[in-house]
């Protein structure tokens, strides 16, 4: 280690240029991508080598990690100064200068996230590029495959779109880059204090107040955030204490927060790096992506509290008698709503994702002037700007390591074979299919954060659920070349299936990272965290089968509603089944009377041969409906005779 004098404000002022350049170029361009997307890795990667082994004097650092940091600066330097030169050599024959810089590209991209992210993401990688090279030739069957020169290799993951610069770097080196630059604004800005007060002034009163509070408030957050850890750090660390003072037990408060921040990355406009992901492969428009979003997000959010409300009621745990009224925030705090109202509408009305955050993070710093609290100064822009680029380190890194992943998928052809073996597996069951994938999904979550484990399975995947989902008329005018709009919307439901899946990564052990976080905050058991976040995460794994099985992506917004408000009862009717109790605890026949009525309100007609009522409800829906209200008024008057025998006696 050596000691470098002012080095922690060196790096500070580095993380600013390093927005500052990604701002720039967003806006007004004037690089190729290829260049656009080396000066991303390069920047980022060096910043990761200088800051995030840092001691505790800021100002140490080990000479090998400079060295690091300037060689990943030289990558890109090289592909400045030699890329030209390297397209009129023999047609693309690589020199040895360019097969050494590639080399310590992969090199450099692999030890970053080996850094960031442990050692099983870099174990992949590693295995894909033997697998590509020469393992191949010793599979047997399906998965065999010749092998590829070593050069020819390296050529198209460095110089071509197909591995370490292609679309994945573009959307991390834009969309995600301005969007989480674009939360870091907000955050810098006191919006985090403004939406848990305005979420304890919304739902603090009720039956489990504070409970119902994380949920609100992690909801607000992923409209900014898009990361289940952040979520769960910055929000947990207020609602988890106030929770366990309101009567929650530890381990519960913890596992609420980690499901409720996991749907920061399902909930509209940004959902994480997922949503621009999803349009950059499915050329689906992001604002449709979004839209679609809004009412399955929602599901989710209210099956979280469809569990703490009768968590509360089981115990006893009331709401909190609240002073703080919602008006005067508001008030006080309106101009945090003016970004968000910004970027929301510029996407609605047609501008690219990364226009739209580049004029709300100026619309941020405008609208803090419209208040005498919290005005963002120069020193807090400036700290925004460093904490966009520390943020974004871990995320862009890996990203564009992932590439390579993608790169061979493509390239040897696994992505087609693994779509192929599904459709056999699943014996033409587009349930089985999804029970596949969701197996898939966990696995490869042990191992890959959620947005690298959804481009993964949606690349191996996607393709066999859209098959699936095909009628076969569809399937034969497909494959006969003549395009349908309904298949977007069908391949749109198959990217959010996988996507959704892939959360679990965050909830399931023994991975779990939200609930590793919210674990540390609450002071619980980790493994113990994780698994009530995953009981209680159930909505993350019910919803995918609507988008299969029900028109709440690709049908008519009437259709979508329809679906929505029965689902919603459904999800309840099914909370209710899983923790046995309402206003008593209740008996088996009541329980499986639930389970009755959950089936039929979260199922189509199709499911069992029938017509629709009038063409617009379905008769499952009106079934399980009455089925469900009429085991609710009956097991309230069960309890109201059974309390009035207590007081009797």
């Amino acid at each position: 280690m050596i000691q470098i004098k002012y080095f922690k404000e060196f790096t500070f002022v580095y993380a600013i240029l390093i927005s500052l350049f990604h701002f720039n170029v967003n806006i007004w361009g004037g690089i190729s991508d290829l260049w656009f997307n080396s000066a991303h890795f390069a920047l980022l990667a060096s910043l990761g080598f200088l800051t995030l082994e840092a001691t505790k004097d800021e100002n140490k650092i080990s000479i090998l990690n400079i060295i690091f940091a300037v060689l990943s600066i030289s990558t890109f330097m090289y592909m400045m100064l030699f890329e030209e030169s390297l397209y009129a050599v023999a047609h693309g024959q690589m020199r040895t200068s360019d097969v050494i810089v590639a080399c310590l590209t992969i090199a450099l991209a692999i030890e970053m996230v080996r850094r960031s992210t442990g050692y099983i993401i870099p174990a992949i990688i590693i295995l894909c590029i033997s697998y590509i090279l020469f393992l191949g030739q010793y599979f047997e069957g399906v998965f065999a495959f010749g092998g590829m020169d070593f050069e020819r290799f390296l050529y198209r993951m460095f110089y071509t779109s197909e591995g370490l610069f292609g679309p994945i770097a573009t959307i991390s080196s834009t969309y995600v880059f301005m969007f989480i630059l674009f939360a870091a604004f907000l955050l810098k800005s006191g919006a985090g204090d403004f939406i848990v007060d305005v979420s304890n002034a919304v739902a603090g009163k009720y039956t489990g107040g504070t409970g119902h509070v994380a949920v609100f408030s992690s909801a607000l957050m992923g409209t900014i955030s898009g990361s289940a850890v952040a979520n769960t750090v910055s929000t947990g660390s207020i609602t988890i204490p106030m929770m366990k003072k309101a009567g929650f037990k530890g381990t519960f408060a913890a596992a609420v927060e980690a499901a409720a921040s996991t749907g920061g990355q399902i909930m509209p406009p940004i959902m994480g790096a997922g949503a621009f992901i999803m349009a950059q492969i499915t050329h689906i428009p992001f604002v449709t992506i979004v839209t679609v979003s809004i009412l399955p997000a929602i599901l989710y959010f209210a099956s979280i509290s469809f569990y703490i409300h009768i968590h509360a009621k089981e115990n006893n745990i009331k709401g909190e008698e609240n002073s703080v009224k919602i008006l005067p925030l508001l008030r006080e705090g309106f101009h945090f709503i003016i970004p968000l109202s910004t970027l929301v509408g510029l996407l609605i009305y047609g501008f690219s994702p990364t226009y739209a955050a580049s004029i709300a993070i100026v619309t941020i710093v405008l609208a803090s002037y419209l208040t005498k609290n919290k005005r963002m100064g120069l020193k807090e822009i400036l700290e925004a700007l460093a904490l966009g680029s520390q943020n974004m380190v871990v995320t862009g890194v890996l990203l564009i390591a992932v590439g390579i992943i993608v790169g061979v998928i493509n390239i040897s052809g696994v992505g087609i074979t693994f779509s192929q073996l599904i459709m056999e597996w699943s014996g033409n069951s587009l349930l089985i299919a999804i029970i596949l994938v969701a197996i898939a999904s966990l696995i490869l979550g042990m191992g890959l954060p959620v947005t690298a484990s959804y481009v993964v399975l949606s690349v191996l995947s996607a393709p066999a659920l859209v098959g699936l989902m095909l009628t076969p008329e569809m399937a034969a005018l497909v494959n006969a070349g003549i395009e349908l709009p309904e298949v977007a919307m069908y391949l749109l439901s198959a990217h959010l299936i996988i996507f959704w899946l892939s959360q679990d990564s965050n909830l399931t052990p023994p991975v779990c990272l939200a609930a590793f976080a919210a674990a540390a905050i609450a002071k619980t058991p980790p493994m113990e965290t994780g698994l009530v976040s995953w009981k209680i995460g159930k909505g993350m794994y019910i919803i995918p089968l609507l988008f299969a099985f029900t028109p709440l992506v690709n049908g008519t917004w009437f259709e979508r509603v329809e679906v929505f408000t029965f689902a919603f009862f459904g999800i309840l009717c099914f909370s209710i089944v899983m923790e046995g109790f309402w206003d008593k605890k209740m008996m088996i026949l009541e329980r499986v009377v639930f389970a009755i009525a959950a089936v039929l309100l979260l199922t189509e007609d199709e499911a069992y041969n029938f017509e629709t009522y009038f063409g617009i409800v379905q008769n499952t829906h009106i079934v399980g409906f009455v089925l469900f209200a009429a085991s609710m008024l009956l097991h309230k008057m069960m309890f109201k005779e059974g309390k009035k025998y207590a007081e009797t006696n």
